[in-house]
């Protein structure tokens, strides 16, 4: 995985262990936290694919057990955002976004 300043969305980490498999995890102030614009569109995307997005918000025993449990962003979400998006109408925002972003870099 290489980061870049084009890429949103993604988690804050991606671990992995020969064991369990890899982990996409995101970091979150249980008090006060967002998700970006970019996340709400990118993680139902990754969930309809099978990608999991696990959500932290201390390093404690009791949030690392979350990583053995099924993927918790979805808990996070906030009734002030609405529903969580429609699959094919992500798809298809996502697209816009891409046109838009490259229409933008050609100029």
């Amino acid at each position: 995985m290489v980061g870049n300043a084009f890429q949103f969305g993604i988690p804050d980490l991606y671990c992995h262990h020969p064991k369990w498999g890899g982990r996409w995890i995101d970091v979150k102030n249980p008090g006060k936290y967002s998700f970006t614009r970019e996340q709400k569109i990118k993680w139902p995307v990754w969930e309809q694919f099978g990608c999991g997005i696990w959500i932290l918000t201390a390093a404690t025993q009791e949030e690392y057990d979350k990583l053995f449990a099924p993927p918790n962003w979805r808990e996070f979400w906030k009734e002030s955002w609405g529903d969580v998006p429609d699959i094919d109408e992500l798809l298809d925002e996502i697209n816009r976004l891409e046109n838009e972003r490259e229409t933008a870099n050609s100029e």
